[in-house]
C-alpha cells in the first residue's frame, strides 16, 4: 500500500477486510519505518493532580463534583514527592492530567511547572487541550498566550487525552459539556505553533461508527499534514464500568484491527503506541504484529483507566520479555523517542 488511502478507502477496509491481512499490511508499513524492529517503552508516571471536573462526560468513571466527599486536589508536596520516586525508580517523564477543576486559575499551573522545574530535571509531558482550553477561557487569554505562558514555566509536550473520537455528533452523546472536535484541534494546532510537540489519541468503542472512526484520523492526519507536530498516535478502548454511559468492551479483534488501519491510514505519524493498559499485556504484545512499534509507558501509577475496573500492572522485565517474546528488540525511549537504552540480553 504506496498510495495515500481515501476516506472511502480506509472505511471499506475497516469494515470488509481480513483481519490477517490488515495485520500484515500494517506490520510492513512498520518495517518501512522501522527496519531495525526496535520496539520502545517509557518509564513515567500519570499524577491526577483533582478528580475535580465540571465536564462530566458520560464514558468516565474518575471524575467527582465540586463538593464531593471523595473530590480531591493533591498538595503540591504529595505532587512532589511522587516526582521523586519516579526519578529514583528511573522515570523520565510526568504526565499531570485532572479535572477541569473551577478553583484552579493558571497562576496554579504555572506555579506548580516552575516548582517542579526547580528541583527536578524531567520532562513534563502534561495537561490535554481540554485543560488547556478550559484555563485560557477562565483566565480570558487566548491559547496563544495560555500555551506561551506554560511553555516559559517549564511545560515540555503535550498529551493527546480528550480527544476520545473527533466528531462532534459523538461527543454530544458521550461528553456534551467537553470541547468540541475543532476546539481540540485548535489547541494542538496552537501548541504546534509555540512549539510543544504533542501525541494524537483516540478512544474506541462508545458506539461510534466506521465511518467515524476515519473521520477522526483524517482530521489528525490533516492537522499532521499541516504542522508536523505530532510525535505519536496512541489508541486506548473504552472501559464502560462504573461508568453512566455503561455498555460493553469491544473485542480485542476490534482493536487490533482498527489498530492497523490506523498504521495504514495515518501514514505521517511516525510512531503508534499499542495499549497494553485497556487491552492486557497478551493482547499489548500482539499490537507489536498489527503496527504499533512503542509500548507506551510502564506507568507507576494510573488510576482513570483503573476507576472504570481495569487494572494490569507492568514492569520493566515484564515490558522487555513481552517485547523479546514478539520477536522484537526493546529499549527504553524518552518523550521525544530517543533511544536511552537497549536490553540485548536476556534476564536469567
Amino acid at each position: 500500500m504506496t498510495d495515500r488511502l481515501t476516506a472511502k478507502q480506509g472505511q471499506a477496509l475497516l469494515e470488509k477486510e481480513d483481519i490477517l491481512a490488515l495485520g500484515l499490511a500494517a506490520d510492513a508499513r512498520r518495517k518501512e519505518l522501522h527496519p531495525d524492529n526496535v520496539v520502545t517503552f517509557i518509564v513515567d508516571r500519570n499524577i491526577n493532580y483533582t478528580n475535580v471536573c465540571a465536564s462530566e462526560c458520560h464514558f468516565c468513571a474518575f471524575y467527582r463534583q465540586p463538593g464531593h466527599q471523595e473530590a480531591y486536589l493533591l498538595p503540591t508536596t504529595v505532587i512532589l514527592d511522587k516526582i521523586s520516586e519516579t526519578i529514583e525508580a528511573g522515570g523520565t517523564q510526568i504526565m499531570l492530567q485532572g479535572g477541569l477543576n473551577p478553583a484552579l486559575g493558571l497562576d496554579y499551573y504555572t506555579g506548580l511547572l516552575q516548582e517542579i522545574k526547580k528541583r527536578y530535571s524531567i520532562t513534563i509531558h502534561s495537561f490535554t487541550p481540554t485543560e488547556v482550553l478550559y484555563v485560557a477561557r477562565k483566565e480570558g487569554l487566548s491559547l496563544n498566550e495560555t500555551l506561551k505562558r506554560l511553555q516559559a514555566s517549564g511545560l515540555d509536550s503535550l498529551p493527546g487525552g480528550g480527544a476520545e473520537i473527533l466528531v462532534d455528533e459523538v461527543r454530544q452523546r458521550v461528553s456534551p459539556k467537553k470541547i468540541s472536535a475543532g476546539e481540540w484541534l485548535q489547541v494542538m494546532e496552537e501548541a504546534h505553533a509555540v512549539g510543544l510537540k504533542t501525541t494524537a489519541t483516540m478512544v474506541i468503542g462508545m458506539g461510534e461508527t466506521y465511518a467515524q472512526r476515519i473521520e477522526h484520523m483524517d482530521r489528525i492526519r490533516n492537522l499532521q499534514e499541516k504542522t508536523g507536530g505530532f510525535r505519536a498516535f496512541i489508541m486506548w478502548s473504552y472501559q464502560p464500568g462504573n461508568t453512566k454511559l455503561g455498555g460493553e468492551k469491544i473485542s480485542a479483534w476490534e482493536y487490533l484491527r482498527t489498530l492497523a488501519i490506523a498504521r495504514l491510514y495515518m501514514d505521517n505519524i511516525r510512531h503508534i503506541q499499542g495499549s497494553w493498559v485497556t487491552q492486557g499485556e497478551r493482547v499489548g504484545q500482539l499490537t507489536l504484529a498489527f503496527g504499533a512499534d512503542d509500548l507506551g509507558s510502564i506507568m507507576l501509577e494510573e488510576n482513570v483507566v483503573r476507576a472504570a475496573g481495569t487494572a494490569y500492572q507492568m514492569s520493566i522485565d515484564k515490558m522487555t520479555g513481552l517485547i523479546r517474546a514478539a520477536g522484537k528488540q526493546p529499549a527504553q525511549r524518552d518523550t521525544a523517542y530517543h533511544i536511552i537504552k537497549h536490553f540485548s540480553e536476556v534476564k536469567l
